[in-house]
């Protein structure tokens, strides 16, 4: 408890490369305080700590796949925020592909629910720098989702006709 651990000491630890899953399973699922650099500005990527022996109220993990699909299926396979989809290249990063995620509108911790209508797909840039972004409305996301889905010459239409209605930006 208290001790600043690497990937490669858990990945030793361990044996097995899967400690990040498990890592995400104790946190999540059993309630241990363990803090990553997302947690604390002190610690760097791949460095994890202990923070207690005292266990927080654990989160179930009950999105199962079926509605994880219904939900990606639903939002067009798109980040709702910024547009970005499974394989393009990902927004913090351009050297690595953008990977999609379902996401609580109203976090759990928070009262949220499961109910589809609380659920959307972000992309990991937008699901971890969320809490800076400014939502768009229910109406607008369908609208860009339809456009989304849509034949690149389709995309390309829509966007002269907004561009001659609102100018450019």
């Amino acid at each position: 408890m208290g001790e600043v651990l690497s990937t490669q000491t858990l990945r030793e630890v361990a044996g097995t490369s899967e400690y990040a899953r498990r890592i995400r399973e104790l946190r999540d699922e059993e309630g241990m305080d363990i803090s990553t650099n997302r947690d604390r500005a002190d610690l760097k990527p791949g460095q994890y700590v202990l923070e207690s022996l005292k266990l927080k109220p654990a989160l179930p993990r009950s999105i199962s796949l079926q509605l994880r699909n219904e939900i990606l299926e639903r939002n067009g396979f798109t980040c709702q925020l910024c547009g970005v989809t499974a394989g393009d290249p990902d927004p913090a990063d351009p050297s690595k592909h953008a990977r999609l995620h379902v996401d609580h509108v109203k976090p759990i911790t928070q009262g949220g629910t499961n109910d589809r209508d609380n659920l959307r797909v972000l992309c990991t840039a937008c699901n971890l720098g969320k809490k800076d972004l400014q939502t768009t409305s229910e109406g607008a996301l369908n609208l860009l989702s339809r456009v989304r889905r849509a034949p690149r010459a389709v995309q390309r239409e829509v966007y002269e006709a907004l561009k001659r209605t609102f100018g450019e930006a």
